[in-house]
C-alpha cells in the first residue's frame, strides 16, 4: 500500500491516502500482474475499458467527452513514466473528474 501511495504522491502531494487504498482493494487480484498493474496510454483498447468499466461503472460519469479528458489528462501527467502505475492512473482520474469522495 505505501507503494503505491508512495507513486500517487509524485503526482499528487496532497495524495488522499483512503482514496489510494480504495482503489486498491477495487483493483485487488489485478495488481498482483505486472501487465495489469499498469496502464497503456497508446493502446485504445485499454483506454476504452479504463472509461467504461472505472470512470463509467465505478464512478457513475456518463459524460464521454468529460471521461475522456480526464484519461488524456492523466495520460500528458503520466507521460514522462514508462510504468504506468494503475493505481495512479485510476487517482488521478479520479481527482479530475471529482470523484475521490465517492470511491
Amino acid at each position: 500500500m505505501a507503494d503505491y501511495l508512495a507513486d500517487v504522491k509524485k503526482y499528487d502531494a496532497a495524495a488522499n491516502a483512503d482514496a489510494v487504498e480504495k482503489i486498491v482493494k477495487h483493483l485487488g487480484i489485478a495488481l498482483r500482474d505486472r501487465d495489469s498493474a499498469l496502464v497503456s496510454c497508446a493502446d485504445a483498447k485499454e483506454l476504452e475499458r479504463v472509461k467504461e468499466n472505472w470512470i463509467s461503472k465505478k464512478l457513475g460519469v456518463s459524460d464521454a467527452a468529460k471521461a475522456d479528458a480526464a484519461i488524456e489528462k492523466a495520460c500528458k501527467a503520466l507521460a514522462a513514466d514508462n510504468s504506468k502505475s494503475r493505481v495512479t492512473f485510476y487517482y488521478l482520474v479520479a481527482r479530475d473528474l471529482g470523484k475521490l469522495e465517492t470511491l
